[in-house]
């Protein structure tokens, strides 16, 4: 087995970066791991005893978040099914649909066992559906209890993955353009590399951006990452990790950093809507453009080009001390199990979360980047073969100041799709006006939406 590795410097980081963004309740001590073959009923929230393949005679429901891996879900579960003889049904929602069919799902009598939540936000419409995990063999195995997420004192939700997101690009094209990496150490850099790559596009071969597509499977890049920035350095500034009024002190420099990705991308800005995420990953790989927003998760996608040619840089807005400033390194994917479930299958599913995180099988599919790549906030964590990743760990390791992810404050999945197609429309006609309503569906519409 591959040596295990969780970097210490990113597990401090990331223990920083969910307290701060996640607003007043993700921090509390969890239980001991539990002796294997130990399997009291579940249902005691005292000590679960969920050891993994312990012989529960329940099953499992997962309802996967993430698209992008539900086939090395769907192996995880076969492969757990042969191994313990418990049936792991897993089901996985459409990009961007996932509250509307877990709100469907769960309405079912079959309803899922093991769901997820995207942190504070989300965790407020589905705590009285979460299985307190406090004294779980899973909850034993975190690498910091920081990234348990609290309801008072239950544990509702445990994180199961750890990511990052930044401008992925290309180091040979960047090179063919006449510069490297290190010409690019803020935002005024980032604006003079792709403005002259445009201006010597036909010349070049090639242009500074990908697509960003606004379609819903794309769009997220934008309206959630993207916009992660803009209310990362608000919080900064005003020492806060949540708000009931976001101000949009920065929304000038959301502006400005929108504006570079539309205006110097593949395409048209009037075409953006059609464009989906595929488009965004085939230009990239047939190189058709230098810079591609995305993240950990999306290496298996880029790796074509070769691992001698991919690196990642910060989303530069303009803001803050750029000369240090890291990558966007975080969580919104929480495990919770829903205590409304028979008792076996709770059994079953805390005995499945504990295998995956500790058993060979599961850490090579949670952790290979020939599988998901993850990096894991669990003490089994292996050394990954993903480079994104270990970029990553390098800014860390090199003293930059992460970006947190604050983005699972958002008040609503409404208020992206408003912003999201308030953006879309700015990008077809770049007004003053239509700028306007982004702002408002960024400012007004968080009132709005936190009020509900």
């Amino acid at each position: 087995m591959k040596k295990r590795l969780l970097t210490l410097a990113l597990a401090l980081v990331m223990a920083l970066s969910l307290a701060a963004c996640g607003g007043g309740g993700d921090s509390q001590t969890g239980g001991d791991s539990q002796p294997a073959g130990d399997t009291q009923p579940a249902g005691d929230s005292g000590d679960s005893g969920d050891s993994g393949g312990s012989g529960a005679s329940g099953t499992v429901y997962y309802l996967n978040f993430k698209p992008e891996q539900d086939p090395d879900w769907q192996e995880l579960a076969k492969l757990y099914t042969q191994e313990t003889g418990v049936e792991v049904k897993v089901q996985t929602a459409a990009s961007g649909q996932y509250e509307t069919q877990l709100m469907s799902e769960m309405a079912k009598t079959d309803a899922p066992t093991l769901f997820q939540v995207n942190g504070p936000v989300g965790l407020a419409n589905w705590k009285d559906y979460c299985y307190d995990l406090s004294g779980s063999a899973l909850a034993g195995e975190l690498s910091s209890q920081d990234f348990a997420l609290m309801d008072g004192n239950s544990m509702s939700g445990i994180a199961y993955v750890i990511e990052t997101y930044g401008l992925i690009y290309n180091k040979a094209l960047l090179e063919q353009a006449g510069y490297s990496a290190d010409d690019i150490k803020s935002f005024a850099d980032l604006k003079k590399v792709a403005e002259d790559i445009t201006a010597r596009k036909d010349e070049l071969g090639f242009s500074a951006f990908t697509s960003a597509g606004m379609d819903g499977s794309s769009d997220w890049r934008f309206k959630t990452h993207l916009a992660n920035l803009p209310i990362y350095f608000e919080y900064e500034a005003d020492g806060i990790g949540n708000t009931d009024a976001i101000k949009g002190t920065y929304l000038d420099n959301y502006r400005a950093v929108w504006d570079l990705y539309i205006n110097n991308c593949t395409c048209a800005p009037t075409l953006l809507s059609a464009k989906t995420g595929d488009d965004s990953v085939a230009e990239f790989v047939t190189e058709q453009a230098v810079f591609y927003q995305n993240g950990t998760w999306a290496f298996g996608d880029v790796a074509d080009i070769g691992e001698e040619n991919l690196g990642m840089l910060p989303i530069y807005i303009g803001v803050g001390d750029e000369a240090k400033q890291g990558l966007c390194t975080g969580t919104e994917n929480y495990w919770c199990v829903n205590k409304n479930a028979k008792p076996e299958d709770i059994q079953a599913t805390l005995d499945f979360m504990y295998w995956c995180v500790t058993s060979e099988t599961g850490l090579e599919y949670l952790c290979s980047g020939d599988h998901m790549g993850f990096v894991i906030p669990f003490k089994g964590n292996l050394e990954s073969s993903n480079l994104l990743v270990n970029i990553a760990n390098e800014y860390v390791a090199n003293g930059t100041t992460s970006i947190k992810w604050c983005f699972p404050t958002m008040p609503s999945e409404e208020w992206k799709n408003v912003l999201g197609s308030a953006l879309t429309a700015y990008a077809a006609d770049q007004t003053d006006a239509n700028w306007e309503t982004v702002r408002a569906a960024f400012v007004d519409n968080w009132a709005a939406e936190k009020s509900k």
